[in-house]
């Protein structure tokens, strides 16, 4: 067992935060549409904050990306 290897396996599992980045987006969506569908007149309102939640939800996933480019190029 290299280094090398622990540190593929270190920027792998650095990924898995990736999977609560795709949890809270399909939440986020999936509130706006059943909020739209039931209220078609407050489309603009949930708009603006639908945007907010998927900056920040979206933000996690790239920082995960960044901690495993990270491990995998500069450690």
């Amino acid at each position: 067992m290299t280094p090398e290897m622990f540190k593929y396996i270190g920027a792998g599992l650095a990924t898995f935060g990736f999977v609560g980045s795709g949890i809270g987006l399909g939440t986020i969506f999936g509130s706006y549409f059943l909020a739209v569908s039931r209220n078609p007149a407050s489309a603009p309102k949930f708009q603006t904050w639908l945007f907010v939640g998927f900056a920040l939800v979206e933000a996690f996933g790239i920082f995960a990306l960044l901690i495993a480019l990270m491990i995998m190029f500069v450690i």
